[in-house]
């Protein structure tokens, strides 16, 4: 890490970096421990393409984004938001946007002109975030059902 860049967003690929960042991804993914955390992100890299992206400010973790680039035959070509979350103590001083607009970046370098996620119905304020903020649009619900 560049000691005299206060900010810098890169991507985590060593199971190493995952780990670093599993304390600010465990603050939305409540329901994860180490190594179940570890084991998803391998699947869903291995299986899915799924990539996580850090935004370190002073060389501290201080948000993640995780996503899947997809093809589905309602949007075509585009990236899934799977996971975003801003380190507690760190909210509202803009690193949630900057990664989001990081992604939205990426995918316009990539051919990809859809960027798409979903939002517990309880987290208002990020709803307001991705709609004022970051001019999302809501489209649609997502349902779910557990089979097991």
């Amino acid at each position: 890490m560049n000691k005299n860049v206060s900010e810098q967003i890169k991507e985590l690929v060593t199971e190493a970096e995952w780990l670093e960042a599993f304390p600010v991804v465990n603050q939305l993914r409540t329901n994860l421990d180490e190594s179940s955390y570890i084991k998803l992100v391998k699947g869903a890299k291995e299986l899915h393409y799924y990539r996580l992206f850090g935004l370190y400010s002073k060389n501290e973790i201080a948000a993640v984004i995780g996503f899947m680039p997809m093809t589905t035959l309602y949007n075509g070509k585009f990236i899934w938001v799977c996971d975003l979350v801003t380190d507690y103590p760190k909210r509202s001083m803009g690193y949630g946007k900057k990664l989001l607009a990081y992604i939205e970046d990426w995918a316009k370098d990539n051919d990809i002109g859809i960027v798409s996620l979903s939002s517990g119905l309880q987290r208002e304020d990020a709803h307001r975030f991705y709609e004022t903020k970051m001019d999302y649009k809501k489209v649609s619900y997502v349902f779910l059902k557990n089979v097991d």
